[in-house]
């Protein structure tokens, strides 16, 4: 049975398992287009903190795009489960095929939602990295190693459900995992979801902007000038 009404009832509840960082200094949220950032919206305004994208792409098998053999982020990662390709006995021709068509994706996506703006700064900060779920975790994988290319001072991979798998991967690379729900068997992410509608770039931008409004509102920092 589902346990989350949408994205935002997904952050409501992540954001509760995140509270006890609502004072944390130089903390902002960061969310993964485009199912991540209605949940990262919820997270970002219960603890009234900074919002914006980091990108990332999963590579999926092709025939079963869901399955992810590695994954690509902002700032040229990649992370592949060799694995995992060698099981499927995945070429080099298909692995870097679809790499590039990924990566093509992820710079429109860098170029649509960021337009001129730059990253945050991330510098000294406490970034929460936040999607709608994590099957393999491949996406929050590469996105954590993105995020470190900038020297935060810690890095808490959040998402409101993960399979026990992502729960492994992420702790071995991010300094904190958070998490709703971890069960088992695990599925699907939309499996958890009484809606989970495919997030668009619309969307993703209205949510930005909101928050830029919401800042300005406050008279708190932006996203852009995260405390270093």
């Amino acid at each position: 049975m589902p346990r989350f009404r949408d994205r935002r009832d997904a952050g409501q509840a992540l954001a509760d398992h995140l509270a006890p960082r609502t004072n944390t200094e130089g903390l902002l949220v960061l969310g993964i287009p485009r199912g991540g950032v209605p949940v990262a919206a919820e997270v970002a305004n219960t603890l009234g903190v900074p919002l914006d994208v980091f990108v990332a792409r999963k590579l999926g098998v092709p025939g079963h795009e869901e399955l992810a053999f590695g994954a690509v982020a902002l700032g040229g990662v990649r992370v592949l489960n060799r694995e995992l390709i060698h099981q499927l006995g995945l070429s080099d021709a298909v692995i870097e095929r679809i790499t590039a068509a990924e990566q093509q994706e992820m710079a429109r996506r860098i170029t649509a939602y960021r337009g001129n703006r730059p990253l945050p700064n991330l510098r000294g900060a406490t970034v929460i990295l936040v999607d709608d779920g994590a099957a393999t975790g491949a996406s929050m994988v590469a996105a954590v190693e993105g995020i470190r290319a900038h020297a935060p001072r810690w890095v808490i991979a959040a998402a409101p459900v993960m399979s026990r798998e992502a729960v492994a991967r992420l702790e071995s690379v991010a300094d904190e995992c958070v998490t709703v729900e971890v069960p088992e068997p695990f599925g699907a992410v939309g499996a958890f979801y009484h809606d989970f509608h495919q997030t668009t770039d619309a969307e993703v931008r209205a949510l930005l902007f909101q928050d830029v409004q919401h800042r300005d509102a406050r008279g708190s920092p932006s996203a852009g000038h995260a405390p270093r």
